[in-house]
């Protein structure tokens, strides 16, 4: 039976859970933005080879898209979000499933249960939702704080690079990415500001004659900044990948980075 770990408004006296609204803009078209290609079974096993055991954490679980196959391989998964549109729809995965996944509403930034985790990860580009560099920094040094002696932590991020070679040189574009099934696909008005390091992207998902809208805004952050924070968090870069399949980064071409960090000598900073 899946439990809720309840971090908002109220609870305890704390403070209302932040949240930027992401969830309430995509949650109800967010699954069919992902091509129903295996992806997501892909990532999970990776994940799974890269655990080195214990307990797990997803941080942004969303509507458990990498959660759900992932605690089919290593068990019990709990997935913190701040939104509740996205963790209502985990719910039903789970449930659907019988999936052990374990929703906590909370901020990533804040989120501390007080349980060790041999494995926590950050993927989808959910570190870059957060649009300052202190809350990225914050960010990770919480995940660093969550992690058992010796344990993983896994960010996945977009590639500025990929981004900027997209525009070609432009502030502004837009694109199209049909989708095997007939009249659907994802529309993206898509505007760079280079000053400050954000992306700001309007997306319209068009299926069966109707259009879903949601807009993002995201500081698309480099490699070497989340090693940094990582690294001032007291963990310790093992590897960096380019995809789920293990490929190489490449700084232009590769849509993500995937970074790996250890947490060595009692753990990362709490």
């Amino acid at each position: 039976m899946t439990t809720d770990t309840e971090q908002a408004a109220g609870a305890a006296g704390r403070s209302p859970v932040a949240d930027s609204g992401y969830g309430r803009a995509f949650a109800h078209f967010y699954d069919r933005l992902f091509p129903q290609d295996g992806s997501d079974r892909v990532t999970a096993a990776a994940l799974a080879d890269l655990h080195p055991g214990g307990a797990t954490l997803e941080l942004g679980v969303g509507t458990g898209r990498i959660a759900v196959p992932l605690s089919a391989l290593v068990g019990e998964v709990t997935g913190v979000d701040s939104s509740p549109e996205m963790l209502d729809r985990l719910r039903e995965a789970s449930a659907a499933s019988a999936a052990p996944v374990r929703p906590a509403h909370a901020d990533i930034r804040v989120f501390d249960d007080g349980t060790e985790y041999g494995l926590v990860y950050c993927v989808c580009g959910t570190l870059s939702q957060l649009l300052t560099p202190e809350d990225q920094r914050a960010a990770v040094r919480r995940a660093a704080g969550r992690l058992a002696p010796g344990g993983t932590l896994v960010v996945e991020t977009h590639n500025p690079g990929l981004v900027a070679s997209l525009h070609e040189g432009l502030q502004r574009t837009s694109f199209f990415v049909p989708y095997p099934e007939p009249g659907t696909g994802l529309q993206t008005y898509s505007t760079l500001m280079p000053e400050r390091g954000i992306w700001h992207t309007t997306h319209l998902w068009h299926e069966n004659g109707s259009v879903s809208l949601g807009t993002e805004i995201t500081r698309l952050t480099t490699p070497e900044e989340v090693d940094r924070y990582a690294e001032e968090a007291g963990l310790v870069p093992v590897s960096r990948w380019g995809d789920w399949s293990g490929g190489a980064f490449d700084e232009t071409h590769s849509p993500v980075h995937i970074s790996r960090y250890t947490a060595a000598d009692g753990g990362g900073a709490r």
